[in-house]
């Protein structure tokens, strides 16, 4: 077999293999967003250097937690799972420097604290944001509200 046959197989196996994943993520979006309540939610995995550590990816309300996924994984099971009464809101930002090229256009950027004294940085669209501060203000009834 000529050098140009090999490499014409290995780049339609490439191609097989690239169009498999491009597939496998839209399906997995899909299974994702079956039940609603998905967005697009990036969180800061780093905070070592000034406005890098982003990771893109999509959130979940899951009644009492909310999910989040990297957006270009393949795995079924969120990356990580926050507890609604371990979080409470910080306040927001508007994305600095470096990272308004690393964030979705026109997303904000929020603090949040957990109860072990973590900060959270996650960052979503103003109408996200809206929508996952009800989401932390609506315990249900009986929730002891100074805990």
């Amino acid at each position: 077999m000529a050098w140009w046959e090999t490499l014409l197989d290995v780049s339609g196996v490439v191609l097989l293999l690239l169009i498999g994943y491009g597939a496998g993520l839209m399906v997995r979006r899909r299974f994702l967003a079956r039940n609603g309540g998905t967005f697009e939610l990036s969180h800061r995995v780093r905070s070592g250097a000034q406005g890098r550590g982003w990771a893109l990816g999509i959130g979940r309300y899951s009644g009492e937690r909310l999910e989040w996924f990297r957006i270009f994984s393949l795995s079924p099971r969120p990356r990580v799972v926050w507890q609604r009464q371990s979080l409470s809101y910080d306040g927001r930002r508007e994305p600095l420097g470096v990272e308004q090229a690393s964030l979705y256009p026109d997303h904000v950027v929020i603090r949040c604290q957990t109860r072990a004294g973590d900060t959270v940085e996650l960052a979503m669209s103003p109408g996200s944001l809206m929508g996952f501060q009800s989401w932390l203000e609506a315990r249900p009834p009986g929730t002891d509200w100074n805990a």
